[in-house]
């Protein structure tokens, strides 16, 4: 069956591989078949394409965007930390109260609490607020979990979500997001476990994609980064960092260094830094919801990197206690107020770019031929709109493969 969505006033393509070029077209349509987009246009073309039985979603004074990519999140977790923002407002500082025991351990100790089936609910209930605001496909890290039990349960319940919810979930190990309680007075031992217990095991089950680490100052050292790093890379896993959030130490240059897919934050990232993540091609994937929640008053300097010429991917970050939201939607408004970024480059940050962060950008990620039918369309009637008209969600109807799974604002099917 043939469905084309018709008279749809701002067709945001994103098909120009530029993030200062959204491609825009007005009066457009889309034409979908089998999950597939098979024709992209303007005006009444759309009609000679028509069938008896075609499906026609009138988007007249709307906007339609690909499928949102949120491309870091750790979605996957036990608990909140609510009891955290008194001390948050009070100054207290993300790396004294995660010395503390608060912070990454406190949802450690939450989430292995939980069975996977429990695990498995609390995530699904995120993931169906992520496609209620537009969200078709997220990263998903582990790294609450810090042992091999809770890592692999963590990286179960990602693949189960993949398999069962729209949501396509990409999957990252991160067991070294932070160095678990048991082994405070070893690291070494921790990392030695990481690297000949975890990332083998992984690697031969195909749980997870990619692995990431938290390189920064108090949490995992420049070299123990790279050593790690290179463990998941002889595993066959990709390389995701992040990097350089709260100051420079050279995360940005170990992700050049290392050829990794992505660096993420990059708050504190230097200029050597990044003139050699343009060197090698790295991604940056930028989060100023973090920066908003955290108050840091400064934000990643996504200007720079884009005049330098990188092509900077947004995401939300959702995580229990530095960026808790499921919208991408409300990360726009940080993105624009926050790093001065301009509507175009904000939804291409958010989709081709932020597809290229999770080696799918061949997919998804932009409206043109032959890639899979993943669709937004907004209540707004230009993309401007969009991103001024905040705190709310503008979703209309969200498509994916092919198919309508949200509209009036409820999951259809």
């Amino acid at each position: 069956m043939k469905t084309v969505i018709k008279n749809i006033q701002c067709l945001v393509t994103c098909n120009n591989y530029n993030i200062k070029d959204a491609g825009i077209i007005e009066n457009g349509y889309v034409l979908i078949e089998d999950a597939i987009i098979k024709d992209v246009g303007s005006g009444e073309d759309y009609k000679k394409l028509l069938e008896e039985d075609s499906v026609i979603i009138d988007a007249t004074g709307k906007t339609l965007t690909p499928g949102l990519v949120d491309c870091h999140t750790h979605v996957v977790y036990g608990g909140s930390r609510e009891k955290e923002l008194q001390l948050k407002l009070k100054n207290v500082s993300y790396l004294e109260i995660l010395n503390n025991g608060g912070g990454i351990l406190s949802s450690v100790k939450e989430t292995r609490k939980l069975s996977l089936e429990e695990l498995y609910a609390q995530s699904e209930k995120r993931l169906d607020l992520m496609l209620l605001h537009g969200t078709t496909t997220i990263e998903s890290k582990s790294g609450y979990g810090l042992n091999f039990e809770d890592e692999i349960k963590m990286l179960q319940v990602n693949k189960l979500l993949n398999e069962k919810h729209h949501l396509d979930v990409i999957s990252t190990y991160m067991g070294a997001h932070a160095i678990p309680m048991e082994y405070k007075e070893n690291r070494r031992g921790y990392l030695d476990f990481v690297i000949n217990k975890v990332i083998p095991y992984i690697s031969e089950n195909n749980l997870a994609e990619f692995i990431d680490i938290f390189c920064e100052k108090g949490v995992f050292t420049i070299e123990e980064s790279r050593e790690i790093l290179l463990a998941g890379k002889g595993s066959n896993l990709k390389i995701k960092i992040h990097a350089d959030e709260l100051e420079s130490i050279g995360g940005a240059e170990l992700s050049a260094e290392l050829n990794a897919i992505s660096a993420e934050h990059l708050v504190g990232v230097s200029k050597e830094g990044i003139r050699q993540m343009v060197e090698k091609g790295v991604t940056p994937v930028l989060l100023p919801a973090t920066s908003f929640y955290l108050r840091l008053n400064r934000y990643a300097n996504a200007k720079a990197m884009i005049a330098a010429g990188l092509n900077i991917a947004l995401a939300t970050d959702c995580n229990p206690g530095t960026s808790p939201t499921e919208s991408l939607q409300i990360v726009m408004t940080f993105a624009c107020f926050g790093m001065g970024l301009l509507p175009e480059e904000i939804i291409n940050a958010m989709t081709i770019n932020a597809a290229r962060a999770i080696c799918r950008d061949n997919t998804i990620g932009s409206i043109e031929k032959g890639k899979v039918a993943d669709l937004v369309l907004f209540n707004t009637p230009s993309l401007d709109y969009l991103v001024y008209h905040f705190g709310i969600n503008s979703v209309d109807i969200v498509i994916k493969k092919g198919k309508i799974v949200v509209e009036g604002g409820k999951i259809i099917c």
